[in-house]
């Protein structure tokens, strides 16, 4: 086969001897695919930067010797741009990885995966920019991925008696099942989503992907929308997650964590109602 040309996302970078790296490269063509980049670990070496985790590069890729091989050689790669700004905070650092991690667990190699690479590349690019909070992020990455992935809730109605409105639901984390409260009461599930974090849920899965940050929400319903879009991504995940405990360890990664009154008037933000 010949070589070719294609765009990707560094998520992940192994060291391979002295000076080799084994990348994890996430493409919209052919999904998450692995490429060896022979003493890219060198800092005269012209495959540095475009080699190194979360950098958005042009690769020119060779096929391994091996037909059956699935291990392509990086001959030129060319930097575009990196999400590398997330450094500024522990917990923005964390999301980040977190995303990353979650991304490189799914089942996305040899399958086009352009929608997966716009939502992380969008989601990473919002925790750099800085202005949304990190949480929020999180949980339109988790809610978006999953309905990319073909796990979408059911968030028309109560699966129970079809009522849409109400001030308490419940979302099922295994089948997506959206109960009213008194539905959830007679199969004895306890309510997980008030009147704004289902608001939340319908419109991050249901968005366009442009604007899939343009909502407000409560700083209370914020909290239920984390722990549920957390549930529901963990649910369909069957990798441990090493990220989520880093996250979890923080000081401000807890339940009463409430966002600064200033942030109200960023899209996406949490805003006191």
């Amino acid at each position: 086969m010949d070589d070719f040309v294609i765009m990707g996302l560094v998520l992940q970078e192994i060291e391979y001897g002295e000076s080799d790296r084994i990348l994890k490269i996430l493409t919209a063509e052919k999904g998450l695919i692995t490429a060896f980049a022979k003493n890219s670990m060198r800092l005269t070496n012209h495959l540095f930067a475009a080699c190194c985790q979360l950098c958005y590069s042009e690769f020119v890729l060779r096929p391994g010797r091996n037909a059956d091989s699935r291990m392509y050689n990086v001959v030129e790669a060319g930097y575009e741009d990196d999400f590398r700004g997330i450094g500024y905070s522990l917990e923005a650092m964390g999301v980040g990885m977190y995303m990353v991690e979650y991304t490189l667990g799914l089942s996305l190699a040899d399958q086009p995966a352009e929608q997966e690479l716009r939502l992380l590349m969008n989601c990473l690019y919002k925790v750099c920019e800085k202005k949304i909070d990190p949480k929020i992020i999180k949980a339109v990455f988790e809610l978006r991925m999953n309905c990319a992935c073909g796990y979408m809730p059911q968030l028309l109605c109560c699966q129970g008696c079809g009522a849409y409105d109400g001030d308490r639901f419940f979302l099922d984390k295994e089948d997506g099942r959206l109960l009213c409260a008194g539905c959830a009461a007679k199969e004895g599930k306890s309510c997980n989503l008030d009147k704004g974090a289902l608001f939340a849920v319908r419109y991050i899965c249901l968005a366009e992907d442009k604007k899939i940050f343009g909502f407000r929400i409560s700083p209370r319903s914020a909290e239920l929308l984390y722990a549920a879009a957390e549930e529901y991504a963990m649910a369909h995940m069957d990798k441990k997650i090493n990220s989520l405990k880093y996250l979890r360890s923080l000081p401000d990664w807890d339940p009463d964590y409430r966002p600064k009154k200033d942030q109200a008037n960023a899209d996406g933000i949490l805003k006191d109602t």
